[in-house]
């Protein structure tokens, strides 16, 4: 992998990691490297510190505690169908969240009393793990994944 500096023809500075310098080259290209602060997609590396070898490779590295990116860089890089496609899912988790009851781990339950005719039938959501998701869809029960955002896991 490779972390270059980007900048854009405003002059806003980023960074962003890439494959390898082909990888960087292809994208650009086609255009789905663009600035996260004004979406220009003209940009370009900008000058870098060099990442030096070490001279003691038989030692360990150190470890160091990962630094949290400046919010003046942004570092998340994404094309136009990519930034389309999160506002979608976000719309999608919003209107299950506004219009349906969160049931928190007891999701698996829940579905199959209602599935059962045990309890009345409703809209819900929460969490339930990918064994208990299988089960539910082996017994008929009708359920739906919520996909989750990178976003969900930083």
């Amino acid at each position: 992998m490779i972390a270059y500096t980007l900048a854009c023809e405003a002059g806003h500075d980023f960074e962003s990691w890439f494959a390898s310098s082909n990888a960087y080259e292809a994208q650009v290209k086609r255009g789905l490297v663009s600035c996260p602060i004004c979406g220009s997609a003209k940009v370009g590396k900008a000058l870098m510190t060099p990442s030096l070898g070490r001279g003691d490779r038989n030692k360990p590295a150190p470890v160091s505690e990962p630094s949290a990116p400046s919010p003046t860089r942004p570092v998340a890089m994404f094309s136009e169908k990519e930034r389309q496609l999160r506002d979608m899912i976000r719309a999608l988790r919003k209107h299950v969240a506004e219009n349906s009851d969160y049931v928190g781990r007891r999701f698996p339950e829940e579905a199959r009393q209602m599935h059962n005719g045990e309890i009345e039938h409703r809209s819900i959501w929460g969490e339930a793990s990918a064994e208990e998701a299988k089960e539910l869809v082996e017994e008929g029960v009708q359920v739906q994944p919520l996909p989750p955002l990178p976003d969900d896991h930083n």
